[in-house]
């Protein structure tokens, strides 16, 4: 047997290739859109992708299922109460996909979602691991909340997440490999550990989730969530129709000179934070490529406006693509020559301050206003004396709350969200300071937070 993950760092998601070394055939379990790696992987191994699995319409990205399914010519096989416009194989409780002496059984798991299926991977009649999706973590369980707008209730998911993970995922052995389908990062639960798998035994004694509780607090607990990024209903709505592929939004993706940008664009500047500081465009958004690039951009940014992006030189192709990757696929293409083509006029720098420059400002009588932009769980566990806590994703709308005439500091944990949240305020008319290095580099310097 063939079993091998495939993580994606920047969006903390997991996808497998699963494969029988006899029969050569494979299976690849929650591709992303980019589907070279797969491609790659079994070129190597020597086998032929033949099945495509979805544990469920996911919410955080755009699955590669059309886009492997048009290279290869592979199954796209769906839980049975999943409903797609486009072809597939519904999988009920206790079927089997057969690679050879490799065997698939699914399980029918509902409660992160109604069509979720976990996978029982079997090689040679011997149970050796399941792939959980998003049903079952490392150290915490899916959330139950992102149904509510085709009817279902996060209570009915919680209960019935309950009962998939208490009555058939905990009824397989200890030794039985956990493989899930995000790690830390993932919004798609509250405290997915750093590891990216485990094993069933382990997670029975040390993840909070399972230990002994009734189903009622079991609901209470995991239906209390942080609001989820805009664009994940859009993405799991997406999972279910037939669409374009990367491929074929990426092939109208080009050079655009300043004087031609689409008046409606929305202007997203992939460069770093220090270099938005030294001169950017006007009302642009800043996003920086490093880190979550593509789950900060679905926090701000609108789908169905067109995006043009300024990038560093040589990295137009890689913004598109992973905004492609949450389908985010209006991209207009990239401004030719970068901020240098853009007129002086149309640009501005944007005011930054250092954790000891910020120190001694709001020790002053002018003081500024304290804005953390992190999650709510990032504000409760520590936060600046006195901050106001306004999410990322919820800047925009909330931005009148904020005291006008005065300066706004803005942190986040390392920069990047604070940076983002900057360049929305100046869109609204609000001046504010970008604080460097966030609460990381205050806490560096051994200063003082409350939790």
């Amino acid at each position: 047997m063939i079993l091998k993950q495939i993580y994606l760092g920047c969006l903390a998601q997991a996808s497998y290739l699963i494969a029988d070394e006899e029969t050569k055939t494979a299976a690849v379990v929650d591709p992303r859109r980019d589907v070279g790696e797969y491609l790659d992987a079994a070129a190597k191994a020597g086998v032929q992708i033949r099945h495509i699995l979805l544990t469920h319409f996911h919410a955080d990205f755009v699955s590669g299922h059309l886009e492997l399914h048009r290279r290869t010519g592979a199954t796209i096989h769906l839980g049975a109460r999943g409903r797609a416009d486009y072809e597939f194989h519904a999988l009920h409780d206790g079927d089997t996909i057969e690679l050879g002496g490799v065997t698939l059984r699914i399980l029918e798991t509902p409660g992160h979602t109604p069509e979720s299926i976990s996978i029982v991977v079997l090689d040679r009649g011997r149970l050796h691991a399941v792939l959980t999706g998003d049903t079952l973590f490392v150290g915490d369980v899916g959330r139950p909340d992102l149904m509510a707008s085709i009817g279902v209730t996060a209570g009915e998911l919680a209960s019935q997440l309950y009962d998939s993970i208490h009555s058939k995922l905990l009824a397989l052995p200890d030794e039985t490999i956990l493989y899930p389908g995000h790690g830390a990062g993932s919004m798609c639960g509250k405290a997915l550990a750093e590891e990216t798998f485990s094993t069933l035994g382990h997670q029975r004694r040390f993840n909070p989730m399972l230990q002994p509780m009734a189903k009622a607090e079991f609901v209470r607990l995991v239906t209390y969530q942080a609001e989820p990024p805009a664009y994940f209903g859009y993405d799991a709505d997406l999972n279910r129709r037939r669409r374009a592929t990367l491929d074929e939004v990426l092939a109208g993706f080009k050079p655009l000179p300043w004087e031609t940008l689409p008046d409606d664009a929305q202007i997203v500047d992939t460069r770093e934070p220090a270099d938005y500081q030294r001169s950017h465009v006007i009302n642009s958004f800043n996003v920086p490529l490093a880190g979550k690039y593509a789950t900060y951009s679905g926090m701000v940014l609108d789908p169905s406006k067109p995006i043009v992006l300024i990038t560093d030189d040589g990295r137009e192709q890689e913004a598109a693509m992973r905004l492609g990757r949450i389908g985010f696929d209006r991209v207009a293409g990239y401004v030719q020559g970068g901020i240098r083509s853009i007129p002086e006029r149309r640009r501005r720098g944007a005011p930054h301050v250092t954790v000891a420059e910020l120190a001694t400002w709001i020790a002053r009588p002018d003081a500024p206003v304290l804005l953390d932009v992190r999650q709510p769980g990032e504000f409760k566990a520590s936060h600046l004396d006195g901050a106001m806590h306004i999410p990322l994703g919820r800047l925009r709308e909330r931005a009148g709350e904020l005291p006008r005439g005065r300066w706004i500091a803005i942190y986040c944990r390392t920069g990047h969200r604070s940076s983002i949240a900057q360049s929305i305020l100046e869109q609204v008319g609000i001046e504010s300071a970008n604080v460097d290095g966030g609460i990381v580099a205050w806490q560096e310097e051994k200063r003082a937070v409350t939790a």
